[in-house]
């Protein structure tokens, strides 16, 4: 009876360690199953985030670093920034937040407006080459003396302008004094002496000696080696091509004087804008210079032909300066009557030029640009005209244009206007 007890007693024992065991192992092996579906979920959660990304990192201030995690510029050292990748076509351009705001990228909505009944024309004021003077060398000599040496100088009619020293022309002296004598002495019995006397003097009149100057001659019978010369004009010297002890030809420039009583304002006109302008009304020149004057002028000249490089013809406006305020070399702006209308325009800064086109850029979409090329025509103070290459609606780039164009150039290597050039 003792005995059956134990046995039972063991054999109860033994069975429950063996459940114990079958128990254990379960749980290890249930353990071990989860943590390897575990670890494979989230090897497959990172390998299909990594595939789903969109997203690079770059630097604001320097975009050609681009990396596909956060981290710092190497170059700046600062935080680089998320991007999200775009499928941007060959024209377009998208930029970040960033990039925006720290280029100062402004958009307008392109609408109709006035475009004025006015042209306003950049110019610069010039010589008036039709009071342009130049005192010229009348015979061959060598200079002694210049009495005015510098540019800007003030010479007057009649001022001793220089000193020359020529023996042609003292020969010419000399023939005189003898022509002189002979008359004095023989009269004019013989040979008439009163006709060689003439030609003598008008041949020095010829090389520029002064009728003073020859009565001075026969006066005192005596002549200097140097034959003192004076201006024949009035104005400011603009320019003095010689120096003393040079010598100089017959013709040859010794000054050039301007007269400033009256200035040429030189404006450009675009081919665009030539109908537009009233050539016989009256011009208005502005002068950036001397706030609050405006001088009114008439046009004088307008070139015929247009530059075939820039499509610029010259146009020039005759103005007065009696008090000598103006000077040759100011900017001005010449407004000019023109024919008003309701035109399509933006600010000028929105549209780059090359000479050969013109082109914008336009929103597309979320922090996307396109370019576009468009035909301009009239220009009205700090607006211009689009005629061609726009639609009314559009969102159009009015501040920061030429970032974009530089960007454009650094991300894509070509120029935007390459691929619209006629």
């Amino acid at each position: 009876m003792l005995q059956h007890i134990l046995y039972n007693g063991t054999s109860s024992r033994n069975s429950s360690q063996l459940f114990l065991r079958r128990s254990l192992v379960r749980l290890v092996l249930c353990a071990a199953f989860f943590a390897m579906l575990f670890i494979t979920a989230c090897k497959n959660k990172k390998t299909t985030e990594a595939t789903k990304s969109d997203t690079y990192y770059t630097c604001s201030m320097h975009p050609q670093i681009m990396q596909d995690k956060p981290g710092t510029c190497p170059i700046c050292h600062m935080d680089l920034i998320p991007v999200a990748k775009s499928n941007e076509t060959k024209d377009e351009l998208m930029l970040s937040d960033e990039q925006i705001q720290l280029g100062n990228i402004q958009t307008d909505t392109l609408g109709h407006a006035l475009a004025g009944d006015k042209v306003v024309l950049t110019a610069t004021l010039n010589f008036d080459e039709m009071k342009v003077n130049t005192v010229s060398a009348r015979i061959t000599g060598r200079i002694d003396r210049l009495y005015f040496k510098n540019t800007g100088d003030y010479i007057k009619k009649g001022d001793h302008l220089f000193d020359l020293y020529s023996e042609e022309l003292n020969t010419a002296k000399q023939e005189y004094l003898a022509a002189l004598e002979r008359q004095q002495t023989l009269g004019n019995s013989i040979v008439d002496f009163k006709q060689l006397l003439q030609s003598a003097k008008n041949k020095l009149m010829l090389w520029g000696v002064s009728e003073s100057q020859i009565d001075a001659l026969a006066k005192t019978k005596q002549f200097s080696p140097l034959t003192a010369f004076y201006s024949t004009a009035t104005g400011y010297a603009t320019e003095i091509p010689v120096k003393e002890g040079q010598y100089v030809t017959e013709g040859g420039v010794i000054v050039k004087l301007a007269d400033l009583s009256t200035l040429w304002a030189e404006a450009q006109v675009y081919a665009s804008q030539l109908s537009s302008v009233d050539y016989k009304g009256l011009a208005h020149v502005q002068l950036p210079d001397v706030p609050g004057k405006e001088i009114t002028g008439k046009v004088t000249f307008a070139n015929p032909e247009i530059s075939t490089d820039t499509r610029i013809n010259l146009l020039r406006v005759s103005i007065p300066n009696t008090t000598n305020q103006l000077k040759p070399g100011m900017p001005a702006y010449v407004v000019l009557k023109g024919s008003a209308g309701n035109a399509t325009t933006l600010p000028i800064d929105a549209v780059l030029r090359d000479g050969k086109m013109a082109m914008v850029w336009v929103q597309t979409d979320k922090n996307t640009y396109k370019r576009k090329s468009v035909e301009t025509g009239l220009e009205s103070g700090d607006r211009i005209e689009i005629k061609e290459g726009l639609q009314n609606g559009d969102v159009v780039v009015i501040s920061g244009a030429y970032l974009l164009n530089s960007e454009y150039i650094f991300k894509k290597g070509a120029e935007p206007m390459e691929g619209h050039k006629h």
